[in-house]
């Protein structure tokens, strides 16, 4: 999820692409309060990186969207029509962080061009939600067609089913969080700082962290085992979920005082 796109078109860029992750730095919009570690301390300089390149070969926040989806939806593919190889579930984490990557980029690139769009925030939003539910219907598919156990215990294909619900209510929620607390930036939470307690909320709500997830995939290739860290990283996001609501709620019913 990344902030809208920009709409100029600036002129190809003069600065060298150290001078470019320089304006970037400076530009980049502070992480929000309990963003998880890999999406805070890697992805976001990943995509940095990325963005400064994108800006250099003339990329629009919108093409760099569209590889963002291209390297996801292959990876997700690559799920449900592979049969489980080492080699493949390196491919699939490689590509879904990619994809993760760009999808940071975007938001960056935008920055550094100068402003936004609703339309280029909106296509985001839209590649996010479909990506948040196509990973793990591909999960199921590709245990459903590969891994033998799923025939003798149909139970365990319940947990992608569960976690598409739970990855699809987590998005909404907070996607509308977001846009309520636009509405009102005099009550909107401070961003996070580099506090050890800061730092500490990032690594314990790793359950919900999509980067750690995408990792998590090198491990496609022996199912048992993905299933156990699947399994917690859902169990995770539903506790997680279970605490935030309550909090989320409160915070939009001051919104109104």
């Amino acid at each position: 999820m990344t902030s809208p796109h920009a709409v100029a078109t600036p002129s190809p860029p003069s600065s060298s692409m150290r001078e470019t992750l320089r304006r970037l730095r400076s530009a980049q919009k502070p992480p929000a309060t309990g963003s998880p570690a890999y999406s805070r301390f890697v992805n976001r300089r990943i995509g940095r990186v990325l963005a400064a390149a994108s800006f250099h070969l003339g990329l629009t926040p919108n093409q760099v969207t569209a590889i963002s989806a291209a390297f996801s939806a292959a990876a997700i593919a690559a799920m449900a029509l592979a049969p489980p190889h080492p080699l493949t579930a390196l491919l699939i984490a490689i590509g879904l962080l990619l994809g993760y990557a760009f999808d940071s980029a975007d938001g960056q690139l935008a920055r550094l061009r100068g402003g936004g769009t609703p339309a280029g925030e909106w296509l985001d939003h839209v590649v996010d939600s479909v990506k948040a539910a196509a990973l793990h219907l591909a999960v199921l598919i590709g245990w459903f067609r590969f891994w033998d156990a799923t025939q003798a215990s149909p139970a365990l294909l319940l947990l992608p089913i569960g976690f598409t619900l739970v990855s699809a209510v987590f998005f909404f929620v907070q996607i509308l969080t977001d846009q309520l607390r636009r509405s009102r930036p005099d009550r909107a939470p401070k961003p996070a700082d580099a506090s050890l307690k800061a730092v500490l909320r990032s690594v314990a709500v790793a359950p919900t962290d999509y980067g750690l997830l995408c990792v998590l995939f090198v491990l496609f290739a022996w199912p048992p085992v993905f299933a156990v860290a699947y399994t917690l990283m859902l169990a995770g996001t539903v506790l997680f979920l279970l605490a935030a609501l309550p909090k989320w709620y409160r915070e939009m019913a001051a919104l109104a005082r």
